[in-house]
Order: C-alpha cells, then sequence, then structure tokens
C-alpha cells in the first residue's frame, strides 16, 4: 500500500495537502520511488487506502488528520474547513493520483515487474428499510455515494449521475482528457467492508449540505444483524458486497 493517511506535513502547510490538484505530481513522484525500489518484492499494489473515508473523515467530520470541517457537521471543533465542499474536492485530487500513478507504473514498469495496481474503499453494504420504491432508490443511492463515488470514475471515467444531480456545482468535474486519463485505470478493487445498513428515504434537505445529507437517505436506524460497540449498524456476511459491485463494475 503506497499511502494510507499519511501525506506529509509539509505538503499540507505548503498547498494543503489533497485539496490543491499540485498533489498529483508529487504523489506520482513518490509512487515512482515505490515502484522503483520495491517492485521487484510487489505484485499487487493498493495506491490509497479507503479514498471515500480520508475525504469524508479528513475534511467533512474533521476526525482524522488534517481535520477539517464546518458547522454544523464536524464531530468536533474544527477552526478550518469546508464541509459542504472540501471531501469531495479532495476525493477527486486522491482520484487524479491514483490515475496518474497507475499510468506511471503501467507505462514504465508493468512489462518487467508483471505487478497490478488497484485502490481500496470502504465499503458498506445497504439494505431498504421497506419494500417502498422510495427506500429502494435511497439504497442505491446510499451505494452510489459510499461506492460509485470512487468506483465509477475510475471504471466509466465520470461520477455517478445522482451525486452530479444532488451534490451540484460542489462537485469537481472531470474534463475530456482527465476522464480519459482515469478510466480504466485498476487492475484490481480492494473492499474493505465493516458493517451494513438498513437504509430509508429522506428528503433532500434545502441550505447547507455535507456528504451524508447529499445522500438523502437515513442510514442510522434499524440494524440489519446485531449492533457492535455504541453504534447502529451491523456486522454481517461481507459476501453480500460483491454481488452489487460486480453487477456495476465487473
Amino acid at each position: 500500500m503506497i499511502y494510507q493517511l499519511d501525506l506529509p506535513q509539509i505538503l499540507e502547510d505548503e498547498y494543503g495537502g489533497w485539496l490543491s490538484p499540485m498533489v498529483v505530481e508529487d504523489f506520482t513522484a513518490y509512487a515512482d520511488v515505490c515502484f522503483r525500489e520495491f517492485g521487484d518484492r510487489v505484485s499487487h499494489w493498493t495506491t490509497l487506502d479507503e479514498v471515500n473515508v480520508a475525504a469524508i473523515g479528513s475534511y467533512d467530520n474533521g476526525q482524522i488528520a488534517p481535520g477539517r470541517c464546518s458547522d454544523p457537521f464536524g464531530t468536533k471543533k474544527c477552526t478550518v474547513g469546508n464541509s459542504s465542499v472540501e471531501p469531495y474536492i479532495a476525493a477527486h485530487n486522491m482520484l487524479l493520483a491514483h490515475a496518474s500513478a497507475t499510468r506511471l507504473y503501467r507505462e514504465k514498469y508493468q512489462a518487467v515487474q508483471k505487478g497490478v495496481v488497484g485502490i481500496n474503499i470502504y465499503t458498506m453494504w445497504s439494505y431498504p428499510l421497506t419494500n417502498s420504491t422510495a427506500d429502494l432508490e435511497a439504497t442505491q443511492r446510499f451505494l452510489d455515494f459510499y461506492s460509485g463515488w470512487i468506483l465509477e470514475p475510475l471504471v466509466f471515467g465520470d461520477y455517478p449521475s445522482v451525486m452530479k444531480k444532488n451534490v451540484g456545482s460542489r462537485l469537481p468535474s472531470f474534463s475530456k482528457v482527465q476522464s480519459e486519463a482515469i478510466r480504466g485505470t485498476l487492475d484490481f478493487i480492494g473492499i474493505n467492508h465493516y458493517y451494513s445498513f438498513y437504509v430509508n428515504d429522506r428528503p433532500l434537505e434545502k441550505g447547507i449540505r455535507d456528504f451524508s445529507l447529499d445522500i438523502a437517505a437515513d442510514y442510522r436506524g434499524k440494524t440489519v444483524c446485531h449492533s457492535i460497540h455504541d453504534y447502529p449498524f451491523i456486522a454481517c456476511n461481507s459476501l453480500d458486497t460483491f454481488p452489487g459491485t460486480s453487477d456495476s463494475f465487473i
């Protein structure tokens, strides 16, 4: 794994880390060193771990470094940040960085080293709370936001349509060149799965929203299996995640 929440502080101080497109070049240079120095011993490369959680935790709720968020969305009192915008910007730059590093490996190292490159996502499976059309649609939105947010650009070259609709101008867009460059930059998908939710529909709120409100779904209600810790989620069979993932991306 090349990156797991360990961005050098100097890059955060110099240009804002993942909030700046400048990070793409630096990440690619870092990946180049890793490929060159360790590629003879590594067959499977993961560029970034849990891009979706990294973007949300770092730039929406502020739970992990650099701890950015804005009222009323943060889980702590952040001094800087914009929870409505920054998670989407950070994830966008992470996707571009992944694609850039993957292209580098394919062009410079893969023929000799025979390795493959992928990315990890934090996958929470979901089930509709009821059989209503609204809850069925909310369940699909949940999957589109959490998994499709990262996977659809890397497979199809663009974000899920429901994200573009609900997030609007706050969601960065890919240029035609960028779309072509990121499409197909996956040799494998790493899936980290811990629990699943029952999901029900909720109205898309007006006014300021963050990632969770943009989904327009309630996923902190009835549990599927059993509660662990103090959270209303469940530990279930991780195999449930694979059929839905493969339907869209394989």
